[in-house]
């Protein structure tokens, strides 16, 4: 089922987001609904609070790089409880973000360009690994919203600035985007 995604100003969007544990209910179900929804919105990774649940779960696919990065055909992957353990800050890189719950913002943000990350899978085994490249930077802006950060707040003052009047407009609702969404009240 394609789920509403919640955008700027949600109050979810701002709360920690909490562990799980395997009896969460129907969270196969939850998975396979975050996949739908990702892959209807044109999106490379979702997290549980961008549909409104303030849990550590998260989705990431990079099958749609396969023909640039090979490495991620058939890429599509769930992260339970994910936690970043380690920045390694040897290299850092500044790339153009967007977010699905920012319509019509991307900015550059500088990452690390390899994490050190401690996660579940689907069937709760536990994985301790270092990630680098584009997938390193897909999870640190996945497991950001888990922490209650945007990549708005890793923009400079100066960047910020200037999109304060987009920002205004959307917690407005005023904006455009051709997905379903779930917006602050006006």
């Amino acid at each position: 089922m394609i789920l509403p995604i919640y955008t700027y100003g949600m109050p979810v969007l701002r709360k920690e987001s909490t562990d799980i544990t395997p009896d969460y209910p129907d969270l196969k179900q939850l998975i396979a609904d975050m996949f739908e929804t990702m892959y209807h919105s044109d999106g490379v990774g979702l997290a549980a609070p961008q549909i409104g649940k303030a849990i550590r779960v998260v989705v990431i696919t990079l099958d749609a790089l396969k023909d640039d990065f090979p490495e991620y055909e058939g890429f599509n992957k769930a992260y339970i409880n994910p936690h970043i353990l380690e920045y390694d800050d040897t290299n850092t890189e500044l790339m153009d973000e967007g977010c699905l719950s920012l319509p019509g913002i991307n900015e550059p943000v500088r990452r690390p360009t390899r994490i050190h990350v401690k996660y579940l899978d689907e069937d709760f085994n536990e994985h301790d690994e270092w990630v680098d490249g584009f997938l390193a930077r897909v999870m640190q802006h996945e497991f950001d919203h888990l922490d209650s950060h945007l990549f708005i707040d890793r923009i400079s003052p100066l960047r910020k600035q200037m999109i304060r009047g987009k920002l205004t407009q959307m917690l407005k609702g005023k904006f455009r985007c051709a997905y379903k969404v779930k917006c602050p009240k006006k």
